[in-house]
């Protein structure tokens, strides 16, 4: 299975940072697309540098790169997460508009009927962004908002991220246990 991770200028990149170490452990392959923005918060919010994260990836590409394998719907993946998803990205994708290759290899998981998740990242949100996500949603995309639940009694910062991880490896029906389920 080849999973492609986008990770967007939203405030979360922690989200898609520590899904590409998850999903390498467990030797998935993956393609990273990473925005201008969230280069910028990356160094920003974490102790990473851009080039770190790509490294993560078994393949990278430049947002602008849409002669990437990912732009095409005749190359196969198991889908694809945005994590996280700023709203500017989901209104994006929810409107089909597919100027960069993050946004295109979304607009192919969606024509070609593949998962696609989307980790919104943004508080409040105002009726714009519901109006956005209800029309990815409708469609095909799955909504993941980044809103751990606390039942697991998380102790750190990595103990949430591990939350929404390990849902979203869920979706894609990889077995996981990073997070302390509901019993």
């Amino acid at each position: 299975m080849e999973i492609t991770v986008g990770i967007s200028g939203a405030s979360g990149v922690q989200y898609g940072i520590r899904l590409l170490e998850v999903l390498a452990e467990k030797g998935i392959k993956t393609h990273l697309v990473l925005t201008d923005a969230a280069k910028q918060i990356i160094e920003i919010e974490t102790d990473y540098i851009p080039e770190t994260v790509e490294k993560l990836a078994t393949w990278s590409y430049a947002q602008k790169d849409l002669s990437a394998p990912i732009a095409s719907g005749s190359y196969r993946t198991g889908g694809m997460v945005i994590a996280p998803c700023s709203m500017k990205t989901l209104a994006a994708v929810a409107n089909g508009i597919s100027d960069t290759l993050l946004t295109r290899a979304a607009d192919v998981c969606l024509k070609e009927e593949r998962k696609l998740i989307l980790m919104t990242r943004e508080t409040p949100l105002n009726l714009i962004h519901i109006e956005n996500m209800l029309k990815a949603k409708k469609a095909g995309a799955s909504i993941l908002p980044a809103c751990p639940g606390f039942y697991s009694r998380p102790k750190t910062l990595e103990d949430l991220v591990d939350i929404m991880v390990g849902r979203t490896l869920d979706l894609f029906g990889v077995e996981n246990e990073i997070y302390r389920r509901w019993k």
